[in-house]
């Protein structure tokens, strides 16, 4: 038996770490998480970035890296609200993958001289950066599920 708190108990019938573990670290809200609010930070600078594009960019370019920056900190999130470590692995795998898809956007607006090599640079730091972190994210959930089996 766990008390989960407001009252509520969680009866489980012999041993399930793994449940209980990731129950507790679902009842943390993915926006407390450090990974999560880089994605964000960057979806948020990627932003204002492609407000400076031209306008007949609107619907290739722009449409497209805003995308692939919207996409990680939402897959961060699903994969926070998933029951199994494995699965929330995934879905930051794939949130790192949108991450990279991101800086090969940032090659072609530099390629198309939309940005400067000095933003270029800034903004592809920042999302190295965030790249770290998921790397990290994602050692830890490793290091979850393995105490947890």
């Amino acid at each position: 038996m766990v008390i989960i708190g407001n009252g509520l108990v969680l009866v489980i019938s012999g041993s399930n770490d793994s449940f209980i573990q990731h129950y507790i670290m679902a009842n943390r809200s993915f926006e407390e998480l450090n990974v999560y609010k880089k994605a964000v930070e960057v979806r948020k600078l990627v932003f204002e970035l492609t407000k400076q594009f031209p306008s007949d960019e609107k619907f290739r370019l722009a449409d497209q890296i805003i995308r692939s920056t919207r996409k990680c900190p939402a897959n961060i999130a699903e994969g926070h609200g998933r029951f199994h470590y494995q699965e929330n692995i995934q879905f930051n795998r794939i949130a790192r993958g949108s991450l990279m898809e991101t800086i090969d956007h940032l090659c072609v607006a530099l390629e198309c001289n939309y940005i400067t090599e000095s933003k270029y640079q800034e903004l592809k730091e920042a999302v190295t950066d965030n790249i770290k972190l998921i790397n990290g994210y994602i050692k830890y959930l490793q290091a979850q599920k393995k105490e947890s089996n």
